[in-house]
């Protein structure tokens, strides 16, 4: 099952069990897909976004929550952090498991020899092939500090 029919039939889940925290989440997720497709129709992509693009965004959007719920936190506020942090958590079973520390630099070395990278020049290259093959498994920022630290 795609992606796009996941999401769907969570969602008609979550209405009909009246989950409000879960139904607006996916409501979220399914605006985001939406206004991607509408960007990709204007760039002259008629095929919509593939479940790779969908990975990318349901990555972005955990990674958004993760620092909303870090700035509630500092300024006390507690209900709102674990608002996001439910979200996070429904946001989380369309992903798949995140890779650890060991996996991540694992695939950074492989990336770094399959590119031929050899300064921090390549950087872009290493990235650039990561996100390709690990959209949505990977912490990219970590990922960056290791390929800068294996370039530089």
């Amino acid at each position: 099952m795609d992606m796009r029919s996941r999401l769907n039939a969570a969602l008609k889940e979550a209405m009909k069990s009246k989950e409000a925290t879960r139904l607006s989440t996916l409501r979220l997720i399914n605006a985001a897909i939406k206004d991607r497709d509408i960007a990709l129709r204007s760039e002259g992509r008629e095929d919509g976004v593939s479940d790779e693009e969908i990975l990318g965004i349901l990555g972005r959007m955990v990674k958004q929550r993760q620092e909303s719920a870090r700035a509630y936190e500092e300024a006390g506020r507690l209900e709102l952090a674990e608002g996001e942090r439910a979200e996070i958590g429904v946001i989380e079973e369309f992903l798949p498991r995140q890779m650890d520390e060991a996996e991540i630099a694992e695939a950074v070395e492989a990336a770094i020899a399959e590119t031929g990278a050899g300064s921090i020049r390549d950087m872009g290259k290493v990235m650039g092939a990561l996100k390709a093959k690990y959209a949505g498994r990977m912490d990219f920022a970590k990922a960056g500090k290791l390929v800068k630290e294996k370039l530089g």
